[in-house]
């Protein structure tokens, strides 16, 4: 049973002399698991006291795994890469898992790999020269996370460690362990919340120490006129940003003076290193103050986006850029090999899509995520929550029609992401000459098509999104005025070609759903779009039903599920990253069960184009396929390369049981042609399986419930969802590339 998460990396402190390590004694629990190990595995026991040498001990297991491998044709071929893909990998027996680790353990035995999490070093994976150390000398450095993580390997292969067995019931069961923000009990108690926060703000303007000049009590008023003109500007999403929390003390005392002296001590540390505090009023209201018994730990995954972690702050000021292609050269292509016109504003990765980011308050967002994918982007200052100065100068009015031209003059393209930041945090007038310029950029793609011969037309645009989290966090921006925008914008863009109009959202849990945001998503469907949802997979979030639970209260809105992005893998979200094994056990022991059957496919295609029905489309497929939700999510991992995916092998692990991935893209939708240069894409993860779930347990969760995560070795990514693909053209689109350059 897993104890206290063991610190982070203590190879870190070793990783400088390696021979070294092979001579440092192994502790009391790593001898107690090793014993259990040989005791269990007595052919390994064997293999291991008779070889006179590592390189001996490692032929004869190799031998061993061999003679196991004759009697399994699909895993023989799977191990070898000659089938792959969904379809065989649903094909692999519980054991089929193991026998390929330990094979790819082998063929990997002695490797090196660049490890970003100690910043250039290089990670070993030498695991059965590590036991047979072990064995021989009782030496090798390796640490109990090792040796438990090869004791449930061998009990995969044996047998002892059970397949998994999912349970729709027991799914059930865990779902209602997650309380939702719209649970009468959970409601009540956030209007206690605001009330506390509004009083607070209250009498620091009273004393001087804030003051707005829209936002202003008129002289003479009472406390009891005050508080309620205040409640009228907590429907005004203006007053959320002008009095967002900005220091550690207030964000305390917002919370009323509940966070640990230790959290103090991290958030000053994180504002000293210049990591941004923005928390909103009305998101604070989501976080509980003193535990309520009938939800307790509901708020973790709330709690883990807002306060910064440690490693965060010790890693700020040298984070990376995960995404490779984000990573630009004024004139030279993106590691995908995109040529773009700018280096901050468009970002690209696929043939048929381009992230669009304007220059305006819309860089932005309505708080700080503290596993932000684009954390890179703060710690340079592209990202910021000074929002006067992100207001759009004169050069974006006259930056942004050359880049609607990069669009227009693109072979490929034929859907816009506009996000940020967050899309939503541009005032109207922003966002409607953004969304004007991508209907003329629309209206030219069309018209050039006309002069070209079927099978040289370019793609024209289909499909249009907005990135934005303000839903969750701040849902009084979805103002009629907005609703306005939206609804002309589709109409006018209907006419030229485009016909998928969709917020791109981004809930964590079902705790961030309150009555504003069910009126907030009620008006963008109304408005004739569709909602989905991008969920990031962190350790709170992992717990069992969690993600399942979401889900469906999404669905019950009408909003549709559409990534679970495994949290990347750097040292700075070491805290919040749940390891690549529950993804998969995820997928495959909880998301199965919403799984959209064949038959209803082209119904859920048509979904996108009849928006403003979505809450009673999806609750009529629900009834009909007898599903608990819809998981129209697909499980994936941003690589640090090029792309999405979650098809990858274990094929190899550090001495202090962090494992080593290597991903392979996903084979499912179009790529730029360069990752057939590529090649496969090796990841070190930051975080142990057995750290993980000691991390669980202190969240008050039940290990054994997680027990098959060790046996998650291998992931294939899901095919996409028929609700999600593009509309169809009557035409040949050209199979040229423009803007693209790859070099021989």
């Amino acid at each position: 049973m897993p104890g206290k998460m063991t610190p982070p990396f203590p190879d870190r402190s070793y990783a400088w002399n390696k021979k070294e390590l092979d001579k440092v004694a192994i502790n009391v629990r790593s001898r107690r698991l090793l014993r259990q190990l040989l005791d269990e595995t007595p052919r390994l026991k064997d293999i291991l006291e008779k070889s006179s040498t590592a390189a001996e001990a490692v032929d004869a297991v190799s031998r061993w795994m061999a003679e196991l491998m004759k009697e399994r044709p699909v895993a023989a071929a799977f191990y070898r890469r000659e089938r792959n893909g969904r379809e065989t990998f649903e094909k692999l027996s519980w054991s089929d898992y193991a026998l390929i680790r330990i094979l790819d353990y082998i063929d990997n035995s002695g490797r090196e790999f660049s490890d970003p999490n100690l910043h250039g070093d290089m990670a070993v994976s030498a695991p059965f020269k590590t036991l047979w150390l072990a064995v021989k000398d009782g030496t090798g450095g390796a640490n109990e996370d090792f040796f438990e993580d090869l004791l449930m390997l061998f009990r995969q292969l044996s047998g002892k460690l059970k397949p998994p067995r999912p349970d729709r019931n027991r799914l059930f069961e865990w779902m209602e362990r997650h309380p939702s923000g719209l649970d009468p009990d959970i409601v009540e108690m956030r209007k206690l919340n605001r009330e506390r926060i509004l009083g607070i703000i209250i009498n620091r303007m009273e004393r001087g120490e804030i003051s707005d000049q829209r936002f202003r009590f008129v002289p003479g008023m009472t406390r009891a006129q005050k508080f309620r003109r205040a409640l009228e500007w907590w429907n005004d999403y203006q007053f959320h940003l002008r009095f967002a929390v900005r220091s550690p003390a207030l964000l305390n005392e917002m919370l009323d003076f509940t966070l640990s002296p230790e959290t103090m001590r991290v958030l000053h540390d994180a504002k000293e290193a210049g990591i941004p505090i923005f928390v909103n009023p009305y998101y604070l209201t989501l976080l509980n103050v003193h535990e309520p018994g009938f939800a307790v730990g509901a708020d973790l995954a709330i709690r883990d986006y807002v306060l910064c972690s440690r490693q965060l702050v010790n890693e700020f000021g040298r984070i990376s850029a995960w995404e490779k292609e984000d990573q630009v050269e004024p004139g030279k292509p993106n590691a995908a090999g995109w040529l773009l016109p700018t280096s901050d504003c468009v970002h690209r990765r696929y043939p048929e899509v381009a992230i669009l980011i304007p220059e305006t308050v819309g860089r932005a967002c309505g708080g700080l995520c503290v596993s932000c994918q684009r954390m890179y982007d703060f710690q340079r200052k592209h990202l910021n929550f000074d929002l006067d100065r992100l207001k759009p100068q004169k050069s974006w009015s006259e930056q942004l029609p050359r880049l609607m031209q990069y669009f227009e003059n693109d072979s490929q393209i034929r859907d816009i992401l506009i996000t940020g930041g967050d899309a939503l945090m541009s005032s109207n007038r922003s966002l409607e000459k953004v969304l004007d310029a991508v209907v003329e950029m629309a209206r030219n793609k069309r018209r050039a098509n006309r002069n070209r011969p079927d099978g040289e037309k370019f793609a024209e645009m289909v499909r249009v999104r907005l990135g934005t989290r303000l839903p969750a966090y701040l849902p009084q921006r979805i103002t009629s005025g907005l609703i306005q925008v939206l609804r002309e914008f589709k109409e006018k863009a209907m006419k030229v070609g485009i016909r998928q109009f969709i917020i791109q959202t981004h809930f964590e849990t079902a705790m961030e759903l309150t009555p504003e945001t069910v009126q907030a998503i009620q008006m963008l469907i109304e408005a004739g779009w569709t909602v989905t949802n991008q969920m990031v997979f962190t350790a709170a979030a992992s717990r069992r039903g969690h993600a399942a639970k979401l889900r469906r209260v999404l669905n019950d809105i009408g909003i549709l599920s559409y990534y679970t992005f495994t949290v990347k893998g750097y040292m700075e979200n070491f805290r919040n990253f749940a390891t690549n094994a529950r993804a998969v056990q995820e997928q495959m022991e909880e998301k199965v069960f919403g799984q959209v059957p064949e038959s209803f496919h082209d119904e859920i295609r048509s979904f996108p184009e009849q928006a403003a029905r979505m809450v009673e489309n999806i609750r009529k497929l629900l009834d009909r396929a007898n599903l608990p939700f819809l998981a129209t999510d697909r499980n994936v991992l941003n690589l640090p390369a090029v792309g999405k995916s979650l098809t990858f092998r274990v094929i190899g692990i550090t001495r202090w049981g962090r494992r080593i991935l290597e991903f392979d893209h996903d084979m499912t939708r179009d790529h730029s042609p360069i990752i057939e240069k590529m090649g496969r894409v090796v990841i070190v993860e930051s975080k142990t399986i057995r750290q993980y779930l000691a991390q669980l347990e202190e969240m008050g969760e039940n290990i054994d419930e997680y027990e098959t995560v060790w046996g998650y070795s291998i992931g294939e990514t899901e095919p996409g969802e028929a609700v999600y693909e593009y509309p169809e053209y009557n035409f040949a689109v050209t199979g040229c590339y423009t803007n693209l350059q790859i070099e021989e």
